[in-house]
C-alpha cells in the first residue's frame, strides 16, 4: 500500500520544526533546521533530488521510488546544489546579513512531518519485514516505558517511502525532553536483556567500522567513537524477519508547546574569527535539539580573544548534538559571533555548515 500525500493550503505551514520536510514542485525534499525562522519562510537543508535535476556518483546516495530515483546529499553538499542551480531556494537572513538555504510558503508543494508519517506507517496494512521490524522495536519500547507511538516520527528513506527492506536503516524521531530521557532509560534497560534484540550501535564499536572515511581535523574516529556509545541513541535491533541486524537512530526534536522561535529582525551576528577555547558545560538540556546550544564558562581562550565572555556554544553539527554534559569540560573549536539584538550583547561559539566544517570541534577536554 501506498502511503497518501496530502497537499495542504498555504496557511498550514505556517508552524516549522526539525525535520519537517518541505517538498518544492521540482521534487527536492528539504529538510527544515532547527526552530528559529522568519515570518512566512522556513531555515532548511537540501537533503534529496529526483533524477530529473541532479544525478550523483556516489554508490551510497541512490534511493528509489516507483521507478524513479533519488540522490542523497551529504555534509555541505546540498548547500552548494542550491547555490548554484536554484538560488531563489534562499532568502536574505537579516541576523547574519547574508543569504541561507530556506523555502517561502508559496514555495512548498507539499509538507512531510515525521509523526504524521509514522502514524500512517504504522496503523498501515504494510507487511514487509522492515516495516514490521519497525513496529515490533516500537513495541518493546512501550512494554519497558510510558511512551507512546505519539512522542515518535520517522525521517529518512522510511519517510519518504523509497526504502528498501533488504538494506535500510530505521530512522525515528522522539518528540521532547522528558521523552528523550524516557526513550534513553528504556533504551538502557533493553541494552542490558540479551533477549530483547536491541544493542548500543557503539558498545562493540572499533576503528575498522562505519564510518570508513574520516575527515574531522581535530576529531579523532576513536573519540567519535566514545562519545557516540555514551549518547544511546544509536541502537542496533535484531530483526528475526529481516534477517539481519538493523541500525536504529533516535533524532531528538521538541515538541509543539518547548519551541520559542527567536528570531528578530533588529538581531545582529558578526563573526570576529576562529577561535579555540577550553570550556565547562554549565547545562545541557538544550544539547538534545538542533540547533544544540551549551551554556559555559570559559576556562581558556585565544589571547586575542581573552577578554571577551563567551555565554554559550551553538552546534549546528550532526555529530556534536548530545556531545558535553553538564559539569564536564570540553574543547572548542568554531567561530566567534558577538550577538546583538534589543538593546543587549553577548558573544557565542558556533559551529555549523561551511568550508571549515571538518576543522571544527566540540568534545571532551579528557582526550578519550
Amino acid at each position: 500500500m501506498r502511503l497518501r500525500t496530502q497537499k495542504l493550503m498555504v496557511s498550514d505551514y505556517v508552524r516549522f520544526r526539525d525535520r519537517d520536510a518541505p517538498i518544492t514542485e521540482e521534487g527536492l525534499i528539504f529538510r527544515v533546521y532547527g526552530y528559529t525562522h522568519p515570518p512566512g519562510c522556513c531555515v532548511c537543508d537540501l537533503e534529496y533530488a529526483p533524477e530529473t535535476v541532479y544525478k550523483s556518483f556516489d554508490p551510497r546516495s541512490v534511493r528509489e521510488r516507483d521507478g524513479k530515483k533519488f540522490y542523497k546529499f551529504y555534509f555541505d553538499g546540498g548547500l552548494n546544489f542550491v547555490k548554484r542551480r536554484f538560488p531563489q531556494y534562499q532568502f536574505f537572513y537579516r541576523p547574519l546579513r547574508t543569504r541561507l538555504v530556506g523555502l517561502a510558503e508559496e514555495q512548498i508543494s507539499e509538507m512531510r512531518r515525521p509523526d504524521e508519517r509514522l502514524r500512517l506507517i504504522f496503523n498501515s496494512d504494510r507487511e514487509d519485514a522492515l516495516i514490521q521490524a519497525l513496529r515490533e522495536l516500537l513495541m518493546k519500547i512501550f512494554e519497558v516505558s510510558k511512551l507512546e507511538i505519539s512522542d515518535f516520527g520517522v525521517f529518512g528513506s522510511i519517510m519518504h517511502d523509497f526504502y528498501n527492506p533488504k538494506y535500510s536503516d530505521l530512522d525515528l524521531v522522539v518528540y521532547g525532553r522528558k521523552q528523550l530521557l524516557e526513550l534513553m532509560d528504556a533504551l538502557n534497560a533493553l541494552y542490558g536483556d540479551a533477549g530483547s534484540g536491541f544493542e548500543n550501535e557503539f558498545g562493540m564499536w572499533d576503528l575498522s567500522m562505519s564510518p570508513l572515511h574520516w575527515k574531522f581535523k581535530y576529531y579523532s574516529k576513536g573519540e567519535y567513537g566514545w562519545h557516540q556509545r555514551r549518547k544511546t541513541v544509536y541502537a542496533l535491533y535484531k530483526s528475526a524477519g529481516l534477517k539481519r541486524t538493523v541500525k536504529v537512530e533516535f533524532e531528538p526534536v521538541r515538541r509543539w508547546g518547548e519551541i520559542i522561535n527567536e528570531y528578530a529582525d533588529d538581531e545582529r551576528i558578526k563573526s570576529l574569527g576562529w577561535v579555540v577555547a577550553t570550556v565547562k558545560i554549565l547545562e545541557d538540556s538544550e544539547s538534545f535539539f538542533m540547533p544544540s546550544i551549551y551554556p559555559v564558562e570559559v576556562l581558556r581562550i585565544d589571547k586575542r580573544f581573552k577578554n571577551v565572555d563567551v555565554k554559550r556554544v551553538v552546534s549546528y553539527v550532526e555529530e556534536f548534538r548530545m556531545q558535553l554534559k553538564e559539569g564536564e569540560e570540553g574543547i572548542v573549536r568554531g567561530r566567534l559571533e558577538r550577538v546583538s539584538s534589543g538593546g543587549r550583547e553577548f558573544h557565542q561559539i558556533t559551529l555549523s555548515y561551511g568550508p571549515s566544517y571538518f576543522k571544527q570541534v566540540l568534545k571532551t577536554a579528557l582526550g578519550k
